[in-house]
């Protein structure tokens, strides 16, 4: 009897493709909307392999709700929102896709930075209403990129790739954690504590995975050590940064602004975010280009095959 397959949301056609070619039975939830969880616990429960995103939580209650289950694959790097070790005590293992992201969101770190320091949605919209009436020494005024002090919190490989695409502007590159001897060869970087970071960085940029270490990694403490004239960007996880103090702060203007990819109660937005001029506001698409999206779909299903058909998985993570 041919093994059962869940999708948890539809994916680009390269992934999507693969499943239909398998020998597998495959249901797909075909909403753009993440299932409610009792919706999600029935649709599982003749199901051999699993795969979801990054916003469907996976925790012992859909676990024990299917019994077959033999391989969950997260369409994401992260997966903080899979219980993996009640899935390693049921002998279900767990894939991520790594690596693919790399690029594509280092990109994106600039994009917002580049976005929030030169105002361009607000310069945008200020264009759309019809209320340039001419050049003016003092409008939309920003803040440069060349030879200013970049901070990167995360100097993993994200953090290392978005580093290293600072080499243009001649920047001073700050970075905490562990030594990274590519940062240090190729930029001259240098490896200092997070308080010091945010004290001398123009730019900071957050590219830590969310454990609970990091867990409001930036608050309000952290907030008041930053330049007044300084950026905060973060393609990172929400809850690394406390979204309200964040927004007190940018509030009062006591930093220049905020470029943002995620949020701390994601989808919902906290309070006052929208209100906000400086700060820039994307939904999540740290890999939203169409390569990477059918490089992660391709990944995520064929992580999965390879378990159900008693096959090695490179990206096992348990």
């Amino acid at each position: 009897m041919a093994k059962n397959i869940f999708l948890s949301r539809l994916l680009p056609e390269a992934g999507m493709e693969l499943l239909k070619q398998s020998e597998f039975n495959v249901d797909i939830h075909w909403d753009d909307d993440p299932l409610p969880p009792e919706v999600f616990r029935k649709r599982v429960r003749n199901v051999n392999g699993l795969i979801c995103l990054l916003d469907d939580i996976i925790n012992f209650e859909l676990i024990d709700a299917a019994p077959q289950l033999e391989v969950i694959s997260n369409t994401a790097v992260g997966f903080n929102n899979i219980d993996i070790n009640y899935a390693k005590s049921k002998g279900i293992a767990v894939c991520n896709t790594p690596e693919i992201l790399t690029q594509t969101t280092a990109e994106l770190a600039w994009a917002l930075l580049f976005a929030i320091a030169r105002r361009i949605p607000e310069s945008d919209t200020f264009m759309r209403n019809g209320k340039f009436t001419g050049w003016k020494p003092l409008l939309m005024l920003g803040g440069n990129i060349q030879g200013k002090t970049l901070g990167v919190i995360g100097a993993g490989r994200i953090g290392t790739a978005f580093a290293l695409m600072s080499k243009g502007f001649n920047m001073r590159v700050l970075y905490s954690g562990k030594s990274n001897p590519v940062l240090d060869f190729e930029l001259n970087a240098e490896n200092v504590d997070l308080q010091i970071l945010l004290r001398e960085s123009d730019f900071v940029s957050l590219h830590v995975p969310f454990r609970d270490s990091n867990y409001h990694l930036i608050g309000k403490d952290e907030l008041a050590l930053m330049k007044q004239t300084a950026y905060l960007i973060n393609t990172a996880r929400g809850s690394v940064v406390d979204e309200m103090a964040l927004i007190t702060t940018l509030q009062e203007k006591r930093i220049a602004g905020a470029g943002l990819d995620v949020y701390e109660h994601e989808p919902a937005l906290s309070p006052g975010l929208t209100e906000l001029e400086n700060v820039v506001l994307t939904p999540h698409t740290g890999s939203a280009t169409i390569e990477t999206r059918d490089t992660l779909a391709v990944m995520a299903v064929e992580n999965c095959l390879n378990i159900l058909r008693g096959k090695n998985c490179e990206n096992r993570v348990v």
